[in-house]
């Protein structure tokens, strides 16, 4: 495939295993840990994201003549849809009822990560707008190829959702709830930049974990110990449980997290209370962002959850000189406290015109609905005006 002025190859790897940990993460960078090749491996070599789980690796990399790996992306083939965050389960249900078969399809993705990051990654000084359309057209592609009938790119960046709206993909808009430094120099101080009702209600929560007796530590690195993750993972398991939900990630997944390069990027609130542990939050460090990702807990402790998830890392960020901190999916309540709506990116090629046009009119909708609901969010957040 030339660029003008010299070929390109593109290639399928079936497991993230095949390319070296060095030149996945030439093109991946290292600001974001879940599009490192580490993160991916643990999640492969666990069984997480595997054929068994619906999940089957077909990343693309797109090399010179020479070899050298100039850009790739992380795409799985799918039989479902779950784990993404971004829901599609009505599309399905209306292709199939059409007599259509909307299973297989491509995601685009960090399996169970709703992080913004890069997805059609560059290798540095490379030519960054070619090699994303090499990588969109590569996608739709291989889903021709493979009967996968769409292709789905999920929490891209902006940059590269604009890039794929160019390319014909169709584009959705989402939104997620953010916290950012705004210089603060302790938690007093992000606390006076609120309205007093919003001060009043956090300062009540705190004190009433601090009074509980609950007794929270911030594990980071070696810290974390294998005693923690059995405790975590089994904390996980319950609350998925209580939902009526699905346990993505493995027991596995975090021990080949502890034992890979990122080992020192995991952040662990973990909170127990006279030697019993009551619950954690797992989150992971990037270079200026702190990603919250999942709550595991037990007995139940008022505003526990809030302490652990929300606060606890905004006193890890400040500490820390972070830019911001990303509490993960849904959760307007998020609001009060201090994080604000931030826009998140989908972009999505579909083979049949006869779903994809009602597709896009559906989207084009929403678009202006999630802009409206952010900046009235925004407008209403909790702090104090003026």
């Amino acid at each position: 495939m030339p660029d003008g002025t010299r070929p390109l190859t593109v290639t399928i790897a079936a497991a993230i295993s095949e390319v070296s940990a060095a030149e996945w993460d030439s093109c991946a960078g290292e600001g974001n840990p879940f599009i490192r090749h580490a993160f991916l491996d643990a999640m492969e070599r666990s069984g997480s994201a595997s054929s068994a789980t619906g999940w089957l690796p077909r990343h693309i990399l797109v090399r010179d003549g020479e070899g050298r790996l100039l850009a790739a992306a992380p795409l799985y083939l799918k039989s479902h849809s779950f784990g993404e965050y971004v829901f599609d389960w009505s599309w399905a249900q209306a292709f199939e009822r059409a007599g259509g078969s909307y299973y297989p399809k491509l995601q685009c993705a960090v399996p169970f990560t709703p992080v913004t990051g890069p997805r059609l990654l560059v290798r540095a000084g490379e030519d960054a707008a070619l090699l994303r359309r090499v990588l969109a057209s590569a996608m739709v592609e291989l889903a021709r190829r493979s009967g996968a009938s769409s292709v789905h790119v999920t929490f891209p960046t902006q940059a590269e959702y604009e890039g794929l709206g160019q390319a014909g993909y169709l584009q959705r808009l989402g939104s997620q709830y953010h916290w950012r430094n705004d210089g603060y120099q302790s938690f007093d101080d992000f606390l006076g930049r609120l309205s007093s009702r919003k001060r009043k209600q956090i300062r009540k929560e705190r004190d009433a974990v601090a009074r509980s007796g609950v007794r929270l530590a911030t594990l980071v690195g070696a810290d974390v110990k294998a005693r923690h993750w059995d405790v975590f993972h089994a904390f996980y398991q319950a609350v998925v449980n209580r939902k009526w939900g699905r346990a993505y990630v493995s027991r596995a997944f975090f021990e080949e997290l502890s034992a890979s390069s990122l080992a020192d990027s995991v952040v662990l609130v973990w909170a127990e209370a006279d030697g019993e542990p009551l619950g954690a939050a797992f989150n992971m460090l990037g270079d200026d962002t702190l990603y919250g990702r999942t709550w595991g807990g037990g007995r139940h402790v008022d505003f526990l959850h809030f302490e652990a998830c929300y606060y606890r890392a905004i006193d890890f960020a400040i500490a820390n000189n972070l830019a911001r901190v990303e509490a993960g999916a849904q959760g307007e309540h998020k609001v009060s406290r201090g994080y604000l709506p931030t826009a998140t990116y989908s972009a999505h090629w579909i083979a049949d015109p006869g779903l994809a046009e009602p597709v896009a009119r559906y989207l084009a909708h929403e678009r202006a609905l999630v802009a409206e609901d952010i900046a009235e969010q925004a407008e209403e957040g909790p702090f104090r005006k003026g």
